[in-house]
């Protein structure tokens, strides 16, 4: 009699689950090879009313040996449904010791649920990653490796596997991942992916872990993850609990499960998405767009502080590398870059190009004759974009000091009027940020880049030349 009891309540409490799901879950369907075997999509939408436009890929672990499919997969429906989220459960190949073949089934989950934006009303400047252990180095890896388009929007990322390193590595998911390369001193610090964050484009990232973890040692894999992000000035939040071990996903059983729950919730709540269709607002640039010697440039350098000046109807990005110049042989140009290439890829509507600080100093300006060709050269790649952007050209600030052999003479008499006479001749607009900051207070103790205040300064200009009515053209006779 008890066991027909208990059978009737497990029955009883599974048919409850199932409604509850059902109220969250309208749509429920695989994306699969014809074969039927991995990888497979298992997708799981919420109401169209109830959608909010975001969409997680979730990346279950298993070491790269096996997969986890229920407290790392399928058990993570309601939670995302239930918040108006769009759900993926990526049944991902396992690499045995090709590593390829998950980062594409991954790279192909994200650029797939952007290209079905519209029928699953998702917005696809919203799509994130979440992974589970070495579904978190799958994550991971394609957080900070995978092309712009098929680049997430965040991370979520779950006791992570970071490290392929011999010390603090988990070893079967490093054998399985690397194969025969796994003692590879190049692949290791390939996909080490905390020696991967990039500047402004390693995506935003919550970390969630427990502090006795010894199958992944934290301080090592999600701790250094987060290290990383942190000193490269990107957003991310790091949750370690007291206790739980290893696998923890979403099991009743560990002991933070509630807490974990409102943490993760309370940070996708506050990880604002940019709206699908925001004016989107290239800032390309030198250190001084990268906001150097600024802490937490990402959140304090001059294009951050210019998208709070815009408003939500605008998606800026900040696409400043430290040091680039535009001449083709000086020793860093921009256009070699990955910045170069995803700010392309970002087809944005409005550019704002500051280029020319570094091509002063003494051995990249030996190359002057070549500076309007290879500045013109940028500016065909940008005009010829599908979003035919409007394309506003910066003066570099005004270089207080001669440091690194930047000659502010240079600046004014060489590069300034180069600038003035190809926003002439393409028709585009300038803005005059050498004479926006003329006082030290507003500037770092090198004398070339400015603090905050000089970026609030910066962002002001920015901010009124993109406000200022463009003059109208003449149409000709």
């Amino acid at each position: 009699m008890d066991i027909k009891r208990r059978m009737m309540v497990c029955a009883a409490m599974l048919a409850l689950q199932l409604t509850m799901m059902a109220q969250s879950t309208v749509r429920q369907f695989q994306i699969a090879p014809t074969d039927g075997q991995p990888p497979v999509m298992h997708v799981y939408l919420p109401a169209a009313d109830k959608s909010t436009g975001r969409a997680v890929v979730g990346c279950p672990g298993g070491g790269y040996g096996h997969l986890s499919m229920k407290y790392e997969g399928t058990d993570w429906v309601e939670f995302f449904n239930s918040r108006g989220i769009a759900y993926v459960v990526l049944e991902y190949r396992l690499p045995n010791g090709d590593h390829r073949l998950p980062v594409a089934d991954a790279e192909r989950a994200i650029q797939t649920v952007r290209d079905s934006a519209a029928v699953w009303h998702v917005n696809p400047y919203d799509v994130g990653i979440m992974g589970f252990s070495a579904g978190g180095h799958l994550a991971s890896t394609v957080s900070t490796h995978a092309a712009f388009e098929a680049r997430p929007d965040f991370s979520i990322l779950f006791y992570p596997v970071i490290t392929m390193g011999k010390s603090g590595q988990h070893e079967g998911s490093c054998k399985n991942f690397l194969g025969e390369a796994r003692d590879d001193e190049q692949a290791i610090k390939l996909f080490s992916n905390d020696r991967q964050v990039r500047r402004h484009l390693t995506p935003p990232a919550v970390i969630l872990l427990a502090n006795d973890d010894r199958g992944v040692p934290p301080l090592s894999n999600g701790i250094a993850y987060y290290s990383a992000m942190r000193r490269e000035g990107n957003d991310c939040a790091l949750f370690v609990y007291p206790r739980g071990g290893h696998g923890f996903g979403y099991r009743e059983t560990f002991a933070f499960r509630d807490q974990m729950l409102d943490d993760l919730s309370g940070w996708l709540e506050h990880h604002k998405a940019p709206r699908q269709d925001a004016v989107r607002v290239a800032c390309i640039g030198n250190s001084i767009t990268d906001g150097h010697g600024i802490d937490m440039c990402d959140s304090h350098a001059y294009p951050a502080q210019l998208q709070a000046l815009l408003g939500e109807g605008y998606h800026v990005r900040n696409f400043g590398v430290s040091a680039r110049c535009v001449l083709q042989k000086s020793d860093y140009p921009f256009t070699n870059e990955l910045a170069w290439r995803d700010a392309l890829a970002f087809n944005p509507d409005i550019v704002v190009l500051k280029l020319g600080t570094n091509d002063s100093k003494d051995y990249n300006w030996v190359h002057r004759v070549e500076f309007a060709t290879d500045y013109q050269y940028i500016l065909d790649q940008l005009k010829a974009l599908p979003s035919r952007p409007r394309v506003i050209l910066a003066h570099p600030l005004k270089a207080f000091k001669d440091t690194w052999t930047i000659n502010d003479s240079v600046i004014v008499n060489g590069i300034i009027p180069i600038i003035d006479r190809l926003a002439k001749e393409n028709k585009m607009e300038v803005v005059d940020l050498h004479s926006a900051i003329d006082e030290m207070n507003k500037m770092l103790a090198d004398g070339i880049h400015p603090n905050e205040k000089g970026d609030a300064v910066i962002a002001q200009k920015v901010y009124e030349a993109i406000n200022t009515p463009r003059p109208s053209r003449k149409k000709s006779k």
